[in-house]
């Protein structure tokens, strides 16, 4: 398979996943502090990958993968 098709596939594949995929980690933060008692809160962050990273990164490959097939005919 030549270098640029795989490129195309992997850029599609990506994108695919850029839109359907949100990063989710969790922090802990000391609310309460008296002595040595301390009232710990966990705090869960959400990051998601803008929706305009996934859709250019699947136009570029299927656009990719259009050139490469015009070029081909000719």
């Amino acid at each position: 398979m030549k270098p640029i098709l795989i490129a195309a596939i992997v850029m599609i594949v990506l994108g695919a996943l850029a839109l359907g995929y949100d990063y989710t980690y969790t922090t802990q933060e000391t609310v309460l502090q008296i002595g040595p008692i301390t009232a710990v809160a966990e705090k869960q962050h959400t990051v998601a990958f803008p929706a305009i990273l996934g859709w250019l990164l699947i136009v570029a490959g299927v656009g990719t993968l259009v050139v490469n097939a015009l070029s081909k005919k000719n």
